[in-house]
């Protein structure tokens, strides 16, 4: 259960590391590319923070995931200038692939009739004998 200060703080990070990265993308040049932050999660001792990236397109996804973890210091550095005023210590990032977008599609899908067991029996598991 997420008390309100963890929520808070979240928020705060979510807001100002979008700019970090939507600025760094903009400064790079880099064209056909949407990052954002689904959600920041705050651990209760607020020393790590879980941020869920959703990227697009979604191919690019591991190479921008893999140079943003090699950049978490960086990134950690300009949030601490950001957020210097309202929090005394900055927690560690970690970055995740949000997926749920990906879950949701087939989920729709699978509502939809595509790959329905019913239709398609070969679809289950095969049940074991004990």
């Amino acid at each position: 259960m997420e008390t309100n200060r963890q929520k808070k703080i979240g928020t705060l990070l979510q807001k100002d590391l979008v700019d970090i990265l939507q600025g760094e993308v903009r400064k790079n040049n880099i064209s056909n590319l949407i990052i954002s932050i689904s959600k920041v999660n705050v651990t209760s001792d607020l020393s790590i923070a879980k941020v869920y990236l959703s990227i697009f397109p979604t191919n690019k996804a591991d190479e921008l995931l893999a140079a943003i973890r090699s950049n978490t210091p960086l990134i950690k550095h300009d949030l601490s200038q950001r957020v210097k005023m309202q929090l005394r210590k900055v927690p560690n990032l970690i970055f995740y692939i949000d997926d749920t977008l990906d879950q949701i599609e087939k989920i729709d899908h699978e509502l939809k009739g595509e790959n329905n067991p019913i239709t398609n029996p070969e679809l289950l598991d095969k049940r074991k004998k004990l």
